[in-house]
């Protein structure tokens, strides 16, 4: 439930629970003014608009001392300062009644009980007001638990989706590191060098971890020439750009890419980079 449908039901409580024929109240916003948005019983529209500073008229006395403030006679009162007469004496309201609304011990916002006229407050019991500004208190905390919960869970989630897209990028370059290390290997005449540089392409794929845990890749022999193909076409090069990265007809290309999907038991070059990289022979 929203603050404000919380607001408006404590008004209707508050109401309904005291003597008072108005009721109305606002929540504090972050400067400290309350704005009140609720109003329940009133004859007029004056108290549309209503905003009480601290210390200012009964309500923000009643948020400065954080406890209950009434008067019997608004008009003449002497207590209190009278910055919202308009407000106030234009519905007519000669009684009135301010609670703090409590969050934590800090105020959180004022409930309001009016009458028109003055009446003899002296029989007036504050208690049944205390007790709907109370339960509003211990609903406003409730919401603002769940809020910061719900904060927690999204920071949360947006970290995650933070993580997971730049293990994607990563693992795309960690791909075009692949490609690029087995066309420099396939260049090189030394034997030697060229086995340490297919260990580290080995320990590249392994890193990726895209590698199905059921998968057997002993049952896929690529040759090194297909491995380069696939390896090319995984990154979207076509079959004219793979033939002009690893020197060869685009024929050839054509022919080591159709070899690799037939040991692969794929249709298509995009199904042959996902079998691969299911068994481990691509990053």
């Amino acid at each position: 439930m929203t603050e404000s449908r919380l607001l408006s039901r404590a008004v209707d409580e508050f109401a309904r629970r005291t003597r008072f024929p108005i009721a109305f109240g606002g929540l504090r916003d972050a400067a400290g003014v309350t704005r009140v948005t609720s109003i329940v019983g009133t004859r007029t529209s004056s108290l549309r608009g209503l905003s009480v500073a601290p210390e200012r008229g009964l309500g923000g006395r009643a948020v400065t001392e954080l406890r209950p403030r009434m008067t019997g006679d608004y008009a003449t009162a002497r207590q209190i300062t009278h910055d919202y007469d308009t407000y106030i004496l234009g519905e007519g309201i000669g009684t009135l009644i301010a609670v703090p609304v409590l969050v934590d011990g800090r105020p959180r916002g004022i409930l309001y009980g009016g009458a028109w006229g003055t009446w003899g407050i002296g029989g007036v019991s504050a208690a049944p007001a205390v007790r709907v500004a109370e339960q509003l208190g211990r609903e406003l905390a409730e919401h603002d638990a769940v809020e910061r919960r719900l904060a927690v869970e999204a920071a949360a989630e947006a970290a995650g989706a933070a993580d997971r897209a730049l293990s994607s990028a990563q693992r795309e370059e960690l791909r075009a590191s692949y490609t690029e290390l087995r066309r420099i290997s396939a260049e090189l005449g030394d034997d030697a060098l060229r086995s340490r540089l297919q260990e580290v392409e080995r320990r590249l794929a392994a890193l990726s971890g895209t590698a199905s845990a059921t998968a057997a890749p002993a049952d896929v022999h690529l040759s090194p020439r297909e491995t380069d193909v696939i390896a090319c076409a995984a990154l979207g090069s076509t079959n004219a750009q793979i033939a002009d990265q690893l020197g060869l007809r685009e024929g050839t290309v054509k022919a080591y890419l159709g070899s690799a999907m037939s040991k692969l038991d794929a249709s298509t070059r995009h199904a042959a980079v996902a079998a691969a990289r299911r068994l481990g022979v691509l990053p």
